[in-house]
């Protein structure tokens, strides 16, 4: 077994904004496993928040010496970015190897095509209003928040796309404070969902906090040992697999989760189809899916997911499982 990392850039169409900051491009690391004639990919994006840098995820990986099996990964590399792309180029493997997809394998629901929340990234309330009116045609928008004029930013989405769905996520820039000023608000304006909306790291508050409107954990969530201190918190969680380390783990989560009463979203970081196809094969069953980081790209890999408008069909085999 041969283990091979690549650190690819992939340009976006827009800026993409959230309350930690903006990118123009998708860096992402990308695995390739190799055995015996056989090759198998993974993709992961390394992300700042989490303490993670191209050269440290990179670093990580070709710390591994083959051959190593997914059972064994699990204990060789924590949850994160790494294990993540190794994973899910281990899964690939095995498929090519078998000739068995990678549903069959992990005992999944065969794939379906699923609709994904699109997101609009964080900008002036005007700006997202353009962006809201040109998307207007989807059924899901996933709004993102600042902590500031957000009541503004939403009024004018909501004005913008009236018969759209609308979550929102402010990726840990609330109080308290904010979601009891603005609940009310919220239940006006038809929000189904609010995701992250106080820091992980002080997110005690919600212990104590009635929401009318069901309330997601994103950042406070990772692998299945996040669960026990999200009871009473979060009415649900959102799995990705670059915060789990893979899709062995993000099943693990999925169902366990599930176990608990946490209703779950399937979500992604800005990378590319090949690190959507994994988690792909978890969205059959979720009550959302946020899967819709290569409607974001100008540039996307050979054999990309096809997408109709916000509909997802399968991944092609010829990219991953």
């Amino acid at each position: 077994m041969q283990i091979s990392v690549k650190q690819e850039s992939f340009r976006l169409a827009k800026k993409f904004v959230i309350s930690r900051g903006s990118r123009d491009t998708a860096e992402v690391v990308t695995v390739t496993v190799s055995h015996d004639g056989h090759v198998g990919q993974g993709e992961c994006l390394p992300y700042q928040r989490y303490n993670e840098t191209i050269e440290s995820v990179s670093q990580q990986i070709q710390s591994i010496r083959p051959p190593i099996s997914r059972q064994e990964l699990m204990t060789e590399l924590p949850p994160g970015a790494a294990r993540n792309a190794l994973d899910c180029a281990l899964w690939d493997l095995t498929t090519k190897q078998t000739g068995k997809p990678v549903w069959q394998l992990a005992s999944l629901p065969p794939p379906q095509m699923v609709t994904t929340a699109y997101t609009i990234s964080l900008s002036s309330p005007d700006e997202m209003y353009a962006e809201a009116a040109k998307n207007s045609f989807r059924p899901i928008l996933k709004i993102k928040l600042g902590g500031t004029r957000d009541v503004e930013r939403l009024e004018a989405v909501r004005h913008a796309a009236p018969d759209s769905q609308l979550i929102i996520d402010a990726n840990e820039s609330f109080q308290i404070e904010d979601l009891e000023a603005n609940m009310s608000t919220f239940i006006n304006l038809g929000i189904k969902l609010i995701e992250q909306p106080l820091p992980a790291s002080s997110d005690s508050p919600l212990n104590d906090f009635k929401s009318p409107i069901p309330i997601c954990a994103d950042e406070s969530c990772h692998d299945v040992k996040s669960l026990d201190n999200l009871e009473r918190k979060y009415d649900m969680i959102n799995i990705k697999l670059d915060k789990s380390g893979g899709l062995t783990e993000a099943i693990r989560l999925y169902n366990e989760a599930v176990k608990r009463n946490f209703k779950v979203m399937i979500g992604c970081m800005v990378g590319t189809s090949l690190g959507i196809a994994p988690a792909l094969t978890l969205a059959v069953n979720a009550l959302v899916v946020d899967l819709d980081a290569p409607l974001l790209l100008y540039e996307d890999r050979k054999h990309p997911i096809r997408y109709d408008k916000s509909k997802i069909y399968p991944a092609p085999t010829a990219l991953w499982g």
